[in-house]
């Protein structure tokens, strides 16, 4: 019985964490200065809005379900995907290390790496 409870808090948190640190890593490839001058500040714009959006419902529905917690990475990732293609093709790329996972959250897939000392804050599952 505890087992399936923890299962499911367990990957609740793991839909949260790839949210957040989707969002962050993003965020911190935008303000990578390598990258800025390869983005149009239509582009910019856009997605800063999207990922400030992301982060906004993020802190404010901390307990949401798995579900919805994937449906807001998609509707994050529709967004960035085309832009940060077009970011990479222009040889706007740091490193391919900085990228962020544009896999999506398939089931427990790994989740994105954190982007750095300003990045999202994990919680951990005891």
């Amino acid at each position: 019985r505890f087992k399936e409870e923890d299962e499911r808090q367990r990957k609740k948190i793991d839909a949260k964490n790839g949210l957040e640190n989707y969002a962050y890593s993003l965020k911190n490839t935008l303000s990578d200065d390598k990258v800025k001058d390869k983005i149009d500040e239509a582009d910019k714009s856009t997605l800063e809005g999207k990922v400030n959006e992301a982060i906004s419902w993020l802190e404010g529905n901390p307990n949401a379900e798995v579900e919805e917690f994937e449906a807001k990475q998609k509707e994050l990732e529709a967004v960035a995907m085309p832009i940060m293609t077009k970011i990479y093709s222009a040889g706007g790329a740091p490193d391919m290390g900085a990228m962020p996972d544009m896999g999506g959250m398939g089931g427990a897939g790994a989740a994105p790496s954190a982007g750095g000392a300003g990045g999202p804050h994990i919680e951990e599952v005891d």
